[in-house]
């Protein structure tokens, strides 16, 4: 029997949604055909924050609460009015990738598996000169809402003293987005430029809140992640749905409604009445391009004072005058292969912080798993951790994220610190590939 499916007349055509019944979250029990009609009641915001720019598709097939896998090339068996355009990645690679221009075709990505879009920060007409400067505020653990906004408040100033107007939204998560529509003038590099030095600034002006900070262990408070503008990176747009259980939204936001908002009152469920009754807070980013020239003479000025380039990701060629690309406080230290039968150790590194590394999965719930068994190992260390001393880092594989998670033992006396243990669970993404810019052996990753 053929699975069902529902067809929608949309923009003109007809789009099929199959399997419209099934559930894609499962703790508020929404369906897909849920997520397409919530598409659609917000399709005109949705479509101008995601409009002709292309996609990496970040496919939920099973629902959010199973792993998503990253589809950088649009499916062969695709209807001929998908668009597409070609991108061209680090290291050389291209690929053909999704446009969406109408409801119509943004309703087909969905019906992919699709819970959020990805778009990256340039027109299909241009690939080379973004047209967005996207600031993502990331708030360490244990950071509450009231300092992220604080944050956001001092990039306002920061943008307005460089003559640049930006446009924030929750980021459907813990922290914010502030957009910046660009003339498409500057490339790529320089556009991640201007972002480091906002950044850097951000945390001159409120050093006790928001940091610049590359390395997970040596930030506190908000971290302003400037590699957001490196070229292949992506974000969630304005108005994209977000894999959480309660179906969060990436609401985009005025400033006098962001000093007030309740990031959790934006769902899938009561976004749609919102606006209808308001529109979209974001109408007139399109009309608001400002340039980079403010931003890059305070870069210039920074490098004069001895800045150098942040650390890039892994994945990128090394760049003149980049910061190395280890944090400052630790050195390489060999790692001895183990004997046959014997358990295998991570990598390590000689470092003035006490980091250990907990273990390394496949999805996050695996991850935290193996958190749980160390933590019922040594609960007296346990209770003296603070919240920013248990990193869980996100890492990009080949075409699915990872997970790892570590321990920063500084607060604990060194006599009674736990050492390094054997991973658990143990998975190795790049079993069987080298890792970008690494021999099949690195599993050191990046923070």
């Amino acid at each position: 029997m053929a699975a069902p499916r529902e067809l929608l007349e949309i923009a003109g055509r007809q789009v099929a949604i199959s399997n419209p019944g099934k559930v894609y979250f499962p703790r508020a029990g929404y369906t897909k055909l849920d997520l397409v009609r919530y598409y659609l009641a917000v399709a005109d915001g949705a479509v101008r924050a995601v409009a002709r720019r292309p996609l990496i598709l970040k496919r939920y097939v099973d629902g959010v609460e199973a792993e998503p896998f990253f589809q950088k090339r649009a499916p062969d068996q695709r209807p001929a009015w998908i668009e597409t355009s070609t991108f061209t990645f680090p290291s050389g690679r291209v690929a053909e990738e999704v446009v969406i221009r109408d409801a119509a075709q943004l309703a087909w990505v969905v019906n992919l598996g699709c819970v959020d879009l990805n778009p990256h920060p340039v027109r299909a007409e241009d690939m080379e000169h973004p047209d967005e400067l996207r600031i993502d505020l990331d708030p360490v653990p244990g950071v509450a809402w009231p300092q992220v906004r604080d944050v956001a408040a001092v990039v306002r100033q920061v943008l307005d003293d460089h003559g640049l107007v930006g446009w924030p939204k929750t980021s459907g998560s813990r922290g914010i987005h502030v957009w910046v529509r660009l003339h498409p003038r500057w490339p790529f590099d320089q556009v991640r430029r201007a972002a480091l030095a906002l950044a850097r600034e951000v945390e001159r002006r409120a050093p006790e809140l928001a940091t610049s900070k590359w390395w997970k262990e040596e930030r506190h408070g908000v971290f302003l992640d400037y590699n957001q503008n490196a070229r292949d990176r992506t974000t969630a747009s304005a108005w994209s749905v977000r894999p959480t259980p309660d179906a969060r939204v990436s609401m985009p936001m005025s400033w006098d409604a962001l000093a007030s908002c309740d990031p959790a009152a934006y769902t899938l469920a009561t976004v749609p009445a919102l606006y209808a009754a308001h529109g979209d807070p974001h109408a007139g980013i399109d009309d608001a391009p400002g340039a980079l020239d403010g931003l890059l003479a305070l870069a210039a000025r920074q490098e004069q004072d001895g800045a150098l380039d942040a650390p890039w990701p892994p994945h990128f060629e090394k760049h003149a005058g980049e910061a190395p690309r280890v944090a400052p406080s630790r050195a390489k230290k060999p790692r001895a292969p183990a004997g046959a039968g014997e358990a295998r150790t991570p990598r390590t590194r000689a470092s003035k912080l006490p980091l250990i590394v907990i273990g390394q999965a496949a999805t996050k719930a695996e991850a935290l798993a193996g958190l749980e068994r160390w933590k019922v190992r040594y609960p007296d260390v346990t209770a003296r951790l603070a919240p920013e001393h248990v990193l869980v880092d996100q890492q990009r594989g080949r075409s699915s994220a990872w997970y790892r998670v570590r321990i920063n033992l500084v607060a604990i006396p060194e006599a009674e610190r736990p050492a390094q243990e054997a991973l658990d669970p143990d998975y190795d993404p790049w079993r069987g590939h080298a890792p970008p810019g690494a021999p099949p052996t690195d599993r050191s990753g990046a923070s």
